[in-house]
């Protein structure tokens, strides 16, 4: 949501709205800078292409995989895990690479593994489940997919981490 360029100050009087910060930007580094709407756009267009390749990848593996309204999810609780795993992969690449390009993590973070994981679906299904009289189920399904993916970051970044920094030696 945009900011309103003044806000009113508490002792009274007007000031400038602080600028809205994008955590994922280090403004240290020269090549993350903004430069203007045009750099905006390969951006917008890495991120869309990245999205549409990882919703595919999402659909074909739950596609081979399908399950029912009673049964529980595999391929979603297995493709948010696998999305997660690599989450914590590139991450952990990313932050130990000398200069990554710049449109890597658009396109491959939030555009590849944003579109190939799933958490409405995950939603879903847990009210599906509960729909369906099977609360058990549901909260099985919740605790492995919390677990499951919390520790699947966790796991694959800091072992990539380690392996990066042993091939760098």
């Amino acid at each position: 949501m945009p900011q309103p360029a003044f806000q009113q100050h508490p002792g009274g009087g007007r000031r400038a709205a602080p600028a809205v910060i994008d955590p994922d930007v280090d403004l240290a580094d020269p090549a993350q800078q903004p430069v203007g709407p045009a750099r905006r756009w390969d951006v917008l267009a890495a991120t869309a292409a990245g999205g549409i390749l990882g919703a595919e990848a999402r659909y074909g593996l739950g596609s081979a995989a399908p399950h029912h309204d009673q049964q529980f999810p595999w391929s979603t609780l297995l493709i948010n895990v696998t999305g997660c795993l690599l989450i914590g992969v590139l991450m952990a690449v990313l932050l130990q690479a000398p200069s990554p390009h710049r449109l890597a993590r658009p396109f491959l973070g939030v555009g590849v593994l944003g579109g190939y994981t799933t958490y409405s679906t995950f939603a879903l299904d847990v009210q599906r489940l509960l729909l369906h009289h099977r609360p058990l189920v549901a909260v099985d399904y919740v605790a492995l997919t919390v677990l499951g993916c919390a520790g699947a970051v966790w796991l694959s970044s800091a072992l990539t981490g380690r392996i990066v920094a042993v091939a760098r030696r």
